[in-house]
């Protein structure tokens, strides 16, 4: 008998994994050798959550491990699925509860370069039941789905949104990025880096869906803006 339970399990950096397994209960892998494993254990679908742009050509060592990791999987279950979500948020994350934070306390904020940067912030929630539909689709061959919220902003203007939102009025300040790398490199010599590199080239890259490949809608799910759930965290805090 086969379980249509997806296991997740939702972290700060915004990563999780899911399986279908027939006959050996849920349990969720990790990375690179979970799809060989999953084999093993009789599974007989399986997703792997990478992320939008995952290139294992990118000079970037953060895209570069996510497109590694994408070819390892289909290496060992070539009809793996692979759910590529845009950056992710919900509460208490590690992405809009921390700018929320910083936006107030600091009333000049410093922004990554111009601020043109392109973001399409996905819930968390919303990629959780996407990898759940995709599971239990009817759909046995490997399939990509890249999943983006309902709106495309520039990093400006998701700050802007988010100060609005909470009723902020932040003056934002453009930092070159050559001026990030320098203090990304002074800061990873500490105990926890407050920025690294690698976030840094994070934010000289847009992290948008294609609209040539499966998405939210195609697995029949309106996803949430941020706006909402921002307010949702608003009333909790």
């Amino acid at each position: 008998m086969i379980s249509d339970l997806a296991t997740k399990d939702y972290s700060r950096n915004g990563s999780f994994s899911a399986g279908l397994h027939a006959g050996v209960g849920n349990r969720s892998f990790p990375e690179a050798s979970s799809s060989t494993q999953a084999h093993r254990a009789g599974v007989e679908r399986f997703a792997h959550i990478s992320g939008i742009g995952a290139d294992a050509a990118s000079q970037s060592l953060y895209v570069r491990e996510r497109g590694e990791g994408e070819l390892a999987v289909r290496a060992a279950f070539a009809d793996a699925l692979l759910i590529r979500p845009a950056v992710m948020f919900g509460p208490d994350d590690a992405f809009l509860t921390t700018i929320l934070k910083l936006l107030r306390r600091l009333p000049i904020y410093p922004m990554f370069g111009r601020g043109l940067t392109k973001l399409q912030p996905a819930y968390v929630e919303d990629v959780a039941e996407a990898v759940a539909r995709a599971l239990q689709g009817t759909e046995t061959h490997a399939i990509t789905y890249e999943c983006g919220g309902p709106r495309v902003y520039s990093y400006e203007e998701f700050l802007r949104a988010v100060a609005h939102e909470a009723g902020l009025k932040p003056m934002l300040i453009p930092i070159p990025f050559a001026a990030w790398h320098a203090l990304a490199w002074i800061s990873e010599m500490l105990p926890s880096p407050p920025v690294t590199r690698n976030q840094v080239e994070l934010m000289q890259v847009d992290n948008v869906s294609s609209l040539e490949m499966p998405g939210f809608g195609q697995l029949g799910i309106s996803p949430h803006s941020v706006e909402e759930i921002l307010q949702e965290i608003l009333w909790d805090h």
